[in-house]
Parts: C-alpha cells; sequence; structure tokens
C-alpha cells in the first residue's frame, strides 16, 4: 500500500498500519510530491510494525544532496534492518524547479550518478568522486547500514529502463495498464537474479463507476501532461487517444482536456469497481509480470461518509488475506 493515506494524521498511522498488516498486505512504500516526505512515514512504521517491508518510492535524486540522501536511506535501513528498500527517481521539473528551487537538468546522468554514488555509500565505502553532474569530496557514512538496502529505480523509458536493469535491483513503474507491463519489462534486457518489478497501480474501490472516471480524467490529465509521462505514453503507443487531451492541455484549457479522456483510457489505468474486482484487477499485473503491485488508494464516496470505519472495513476488503485464491 502507498502510505501515508489521505485524511488520516501520521500519529494516527499506528491504527492503519495494524489494519494493512491484519489484512495480508505485506509492504508500505511512501510517496513523496508535496505532502509528506519519504522517510517519515516509513520510519514510523518501522518503529509500529516490525513485520512489514517499507520501501520508497520514490526519493528524488535532486531535492537532496547526495550525502543526505544517503544517510537518509542509511538511518531507516538501520531501524529497519533487512526489510527497508530505497527506490530513487528524477520526478519532474514541477517538482524539483518550481517547489524545491533546484535546476532540473540532465535527468538520466543524475539519476545513474547518485545510483552509483548510494551504492558505494550505503556498504560503507569512502568516496571521493568526479561525477558527470556532481562531485563528491572525502564522504563516508559515520553510521553505514549492517544491510545496506536494496536501490530501485524508477524507469519509463528504454534509457532509464536498460539503467535499471543492468545497475539497480529493481525497477518502479507508475501509470501504466497490466497489458503495458510486457513492453516496458521487455526494455529492461537481462535482469539480474533477485531483480524486482514494482509497480504502482492507482485504485479507486467504488462501485460508482462515473465518480471514479471523472476524478481518474483529472488525476490522468494532470499526470500525463508531464512531459516524462507523455513520452512514456508515446511510446506505449497512446500519441492518437492523448493527442487531444495533451493539446486542450498546452492550450491551457484543463477542463477541457481532461473531459477528453476517453472511458477506456481511465478504464485500463486507474482501478475501479468493488473491492473484489479491484483485487481481480491487481492480480492481472502481476500475471503481466510485476512481482510487488503497490495500491495506490484515492478517494471514493464511501470512505467521504464513512470516515476512518469505512477505511478499516475498505482495507479488510482489499488485503490478499481477504480470499484463498489472492
Amino acid at each position: 500500500m502507498t502510505v501515508p493515506l489521505g485524511g488520516v494524521p501520521l500519529d494516527g498511522h499506528d491504527a492503519v498500519y495494524a489494519a494493512l498488516a491484519e489484512a495480508g498486505f505485506t509492504d508500505l512504500w511512501s510517496a513523496e510530491v508535496a505532502g509528506s516526505d519519504a522517510f517519515t512515514p516509513l520510519a514510523l512504521a518501522a518503529a509500529w510494525q516490525p513485520s512489514l517491508r517499507l520501501g520508497t518510492a520514490i526519493a528524488p535524486v535532486f531535492t537532496r544532496g547526495p550525502g543526505l540522501l544517503a544517510m537518509s536511506a542509511s538511518a531507516l535501513a538501520e531501524a529497519a534492518p533487512g526489510r527497508f528498500s530505497l527506490g530513487i527517481g528524477a520526478s519532474s521539473p514541477v517538482l524539483v524547479q518550481d517547489w524545491n528551487a533546484t535546476r532540473f537538468a540532465e535527468p538520466f546522468r543524475r539519476t545513474r550518478d547518485v545510483l552509483r554514488f548510494l551504492r558505494a555509500a550505503l556498504r560503507g565505502e569512502p568516496v571521493d568522486e568526479v561525477y558527470d553532474t556532481f562531485t563528491v569530496r572525502r564522504f563516508r557514512l559515520e553510521r553505514p547500514p549492517t544491510v545496506p538496502p536494496p536501490i530501485l529505480l524508477a524507469a519509463l523509458r528504454p534509457g532509464m529502463l536498460r539503467l535499471a536493469g543492468a545497475e539497480a535491483d529493481g525497477t518502479i513503474l507508475n501509470w501504466l495498464a497490466d497489458d503495458d507491463v510486457p513492453k516496458v519489462l521487455g526494455a529492461l534486457g537481462e535482469r539480474r537474479p533477485g531483480f524486482e518489478v514494482v509497480a504502482r497501480i492507482f485504485v479507486c474501490p467504488t462501485e460508482d463507476a462515473g465518480y471514479a472516471r471523472t476524478a481518474a480524467r483529472r488525476l490522468i490529465a494532470t499526470y500525463l501532461s508531464v512531459p516524462a509521462y507523455a513520452e512514456f505514453h508515446r511510446w506505449l503507443g497512446r500519441e492518437s487517444v492523448l493527442g487531444p487531451m495533451w493539446r486542450a492541455w498546452a492550450a491551457g484549457d484543463r477542463r477541457g482536456a481532461a473531459e477528453l479522456v476517453p472511458d477506456e483510457l481511465v478504464d485500463a489505468l486507474i482501478v475501479h469497481g468493488s473491492p473484489e474486482n479491484c483485487r481481480a484487477r491487481v492480480r492481472r499485473y502481476v500475471a503481466s509480470g510485476v512481482d510487488v503491485p503497490v495500491l495506490a488508494l484515492l478517494p471514493t464516496p464511501e470512505l467521504a461518509a464513512g470516515g476512518a470505519a469505512a477505511l478499516t472495513t475498505l482495507i479488510a476488503q482489499l488485503g490478499p488475506a481477504t480470499s484463498p485464491q489472492d
């Protein structure tokens, strides 16, 4: 499950994490946009639920210096030895430049350089290196983790996917349909043993299809107009499907852009329906090659009306422990 969940304060997530564990969820993966940072919700989980695996999806490679990113990852790996995976990625110009006042330049090379730096630093090695996009002088972690965390790389198109396949311990996918997975995995190249494929899957568990599709259209228009995601979906072959939406968005018509997202695309990219149907849809991602399906729970009318009790019930209904076939 993607954490933290909306509508629940961080100091109330102990009950959420307990409910997720009881429902059979195995992993908690944080997101980092403009809400919580990537590490604090996982640090709480490390103390509250010592059985759950933890991961960042993702910590951007631009918004922290290399040394600080290594320290944050090392501290969480020390708090949850053997249970933490570090997911990193380039993020986007809006998050990096507009919100964090940092230049977004050469995202592929910056990501590659941070990956290589972290690989050495998290093993406790001294790093004194001139990389293509930054230089690190005489850095060494004072508290290197006993168990260095696996490093996973968020990737969309072939270049970053090949980098993940060659140098990372796994890849993190986002904003794709289950039948897109084979094409994406085909671009990874030969994978090393233990390589993991993680995918964030947006889930809107309501049988009110009109509500789900309306909310999803706004989300799709906002995200898939980001250049990296737009190019990803062009590569996936959706130029004709998304072209009208992109043109409306570029012209400043945000509402019109969302209305141009067809139902078929919404239904492919956003899992919605009853909890049982949502679990079945998630299994299709696994059948297509995803090792770790990470649900990202979207708001629903039922959750808005039912509050904490509805959330607890929904977690139980969505969880892998709900049905023997799951």
